[in-house]
């Protein structure tokens, strides 16, 4: 028996010991700040660590900080909405993939008087353009975000230099939720995600005066970070099983809920109702 005993001991020692990442339940989330700033995680993770017992720390950034942190190794999981950022990070070998979950609209909010006519604008681009041109208040997040992103993709396409500078052009390097407020104070033009502009718009008394089109569409998309290149250091199991519970169709449907008892209407869209896998499109 003492012999069978060390000879089951010495083939346990001869297992390959998982690493400290597959050990802990706990993984990290790099994610957009307009999807903390809108509750809706609030709103989602307390229920997948009931469910799973796995600890979710959460860092926000703009999409542009959590992709860093996802190309150097720094997170676990990214969710984030800036769609050209995402599919080079996964073209990079970074990530495994590119899993688009939800979706909702950006929108062009500004005073109610609206003195660069916006909202007579047929599209974004030249929504932005009369904005500029005017030279009216305006407000930008300036931090690489995934609005900042649209924002800049969105003056060049109104003939307008990406990173404009006016007078009444100011730039706060935060988040939505900071930006909508500094521009509700100095009755400024600010583009935002809708969910983020909903969950404030009674706190800064702006107006939604884009109408939404396929230019202003904002796709979220989870990019689960390749172990294998970053060894020993990322929580590839819990950071599936995330992955899985927000593509599930209870969570699906709570994401197609979440914002209508508040403001009548969701937040966010789901991309998979029926709790179908995540499509890495658009």
């Amino acid at each position: 028996m003492l012999r069978r005993l060390f000879v089951s001991l010495a083939l346990l020692c001869l297992l390959p010991m998982p690493s400290v990442a597959e050990q802990e339940d706990e993984l990290l989330l790099a994610t957009t700040t307009s999807v903390r700033d809108s509750g809706l995680l609030d709103a989602l993770l307390p229920v997948f660590t009931e469910q799973t017992g796995i600890i979710v720390r959460t860092v926000a950034v703009g999409s542009g900080a959590a992709l860093r942190m996802g190309a150097d190794g720094n997170a676990d999981l990214l969710l984030t909405h800036a769609p050209a950022g995402e599919k080079k990070l996964v073209a990079s070998g970074a990530a495994l993939e590119r899993l688009s979950f939800m979706e909702n609209h950006f929108v062009i909010a500004g005073p109610a008087a609206d003195p660069a006519d916006v909202k007579g604008a047929a599209t974004a681009a030249e929504a932005m353009g009369r904005i500029a041109r005017s030279q009216a208040p305006y407000v930008s997040r300036g931090d690489d975000s995934g609005t900042h992103r649209k924002e800049r993709a969105l003056f060049e396409a109104a003939g307008i230099a990406a990173d404009p500078k006016w007078k009444a052009f100011s730039e706060t390097g935060a988040g939505m939720g900071i930006t909508l407020q500094v521009a509700g104070e100095r009755r400024a033009y600010v583009l935002s995600d809708l969910g983020t502009f909903l969950a404030f718009r009674e706190r800064i008394d702006l107006e939604a005066l884009s109408r939404p089109s396929d230019d202003l569409r904002n796709v979220y998309s989870l990019l689960p970070i390749r172990a294998e290149k970053f060894p020993g250091r990322i929580h590839t199991a819990p950071a599936r099983m995330l992955v899985e519970f927000m593509v599930s169709a209870e969570t699906q449907r709570r994401i197609g809920e979440f914002g209508r008892d508040r403001f009548g209407r969701p937040l966010f869209t789901p991309l998979h109702p029926s709790g179908a896998s995540a499509s890495a499109e658009p």
